[in-house]
Parts: C-alpha cells; structure tokens; sequence
C-alpha cells in the first residue's frame, strides 16, 4: 500500500514548499492537499519537482451537487480546479457532494449524476479525475447528504465515466456502516483513491478499533494500485507519527 501525506493534518505551521521537503526527507513518495486557493501554484510546483514528491489530489472549490441551482458554480469549480491541477501536476480532484436540501432523495441522487455527467466532459479535457466522497453523519458531517458507500458506487456507475470515481475514507465508513473489506475489494472499479484514519477519535491507524495491516493486506491482495491518504489528527508528534505509521503500514 502507498501511503500518502495530507499536508494540512501534520505540517500546518509551515510553508507548504516546506512541507513537501519534510515529507520528501521522511521517506514519502505522496502528498495531498485540500484548499490549493491561497497555494504559490509556481513555488509548489518547484519544490514537488526538486523533491520528487507527487501531489495526488485536492479539493474542488464548490461542493453543492444536490441543488441543481448551484451546478454552474460546481463546473466553474471544476474548471478553475483542473487548471490549478495543470500547474501541479494533480491527477485527481476530491468533491464532496453537498447538503442534503431536504428534498427527496431521488432527485438529489440525480441532480449528483447530472453534475457529474456534465463535469466528465471537463475533466476529460484535462486529463483529471474527479472523486465523490461519502462522508460520516454521526460524529462529523452533520446534514452532509452522501454517506452510503453502495450509493457513491452506483452513481459512478450511472455516470459511466473513468473521469469520475470515488474516495473511500475507511474512517468515515467505518461510523457509518463498517464492512470495510468486502465494501472496498468488491468495488475497486469505482475507487480512485483511500483515506484512513482510527477510529474512535480520528487519530493514528494503530489507536483505532481497526487491524489496518489486514485491511492494507486485502485490498493489495485484490489488486488495488492506489494509494491511502493518512487522514487523521496526530496524537503524536507529528513526524515522529508518519515514520511509525511508514514503518507499520508502508
């Protein structure tokens, strides 16, 4: 399993040119981010090709899916985001898919698939792939609307598009609805991309309730090629966090 670095969980009091040489000099290979806005996109650049290290993935701007109303905004966050993507060399971008509005949720289910199916054409341009995320309403997201795994799966495959993927937080599923490998190995078409974190609390794999070494060991057994973002609040010192999680789950 490659494990990748999110910046702003470890490393938020310095530059972030200055991160991506810290997690160069402990060994990753891998980082994301989430907000690029704000980012030197030139400065970044630069130091991901001095270091080696590649950025995988980063957020949209716009996040509401379930509104029809707010689609404009959507693909115009697309858009901007892709370009961003261009300059640092992101292959993937992480879209959350909004509310819940309160409306049925057939309608919000298709207003997600008409959004994504408009947005495919866009990323296709770029050569960029987008990825839902469901997300943990217990202790989270609270009125978040996507929070099923089975439902992220089937509006990729009603969209039809290798542009268009899914984001599997094991964290947040686990909250949800558990069933973890047989949720991943089963639907490995439809994800793009890994987060993880321990549950309870979100910190470090190793304080949660999950064996993550078996959880790593099935999915690279059913041939998943990705990577997993360590998405968890550190306990520990933060440094000293990634080389334990390197030297466990690396």
């Amino acid at each position: 399993m490659k494990l990748c670095v999110p910046v702003p969980c470890f490393f938020k009091k310095i530059p972030f040119e200055k991160a991506i040489e810290r997690i160069a000099f402990l060994g990753f290979g891998y980082a994301e981010t989430y907000r690029w806005k704000g980012l030197d996109l030139l400065l970044v650049a630069r130091a991901l090709e001095q270091t080696g290290v590649t950025l995988l993935s980063m957020c949209t701007t716009e996040f509401r899916m379930t509104d029809p109303a707010f689609r404009s905004e959507w693909l115009d966050g697309i858009r901007e985001s892709c370009e961003a993507a261009r300059v640092l060399g992101v292959g993937k971008l992480i879209t959350q898919v909004g509310p819940d509005t309160g409306d049925s949720r057939k309608k919000q289910h298709e207003s997600i698939i008409e959004a994504l199916k408009a947005g495919a054409e866009i990323l296709e341009k770029y050569g960029v792939t987008v990825m839902i995320e469901p997300l943990n309403v217990l202790v989270n997201h609270p009125g978040y609307y996507l929070t099923s795994s089975a439902e992220a799966f089937e509006i990729v495959r009603s969209v039809g598009s290798e542009r268009v993927k899914v984001v599997y937080d094991i964290y947040h599923q686990q909250v949800t609805e558990g069933n973890i490998i047989p949720s991943v190995t089963r639907n490995l078409d439809c994800i793009a991309h890994l987060h993880a974190a321990g549950h309870p609390g979100r910190n470090e794999l190793q304080f949660g309730e999950n064996d993550y070494r078996n959880i790593f060991a099935a999915i690279d057994k059913a041939g998943y090629t990705g990577a997993c973002g360590l998405e968890y609040k550190p306990l520990m010192d933060p440094e000293e966090s990634l080389a334990a999680a390197k030297k466990l789950y690396g």
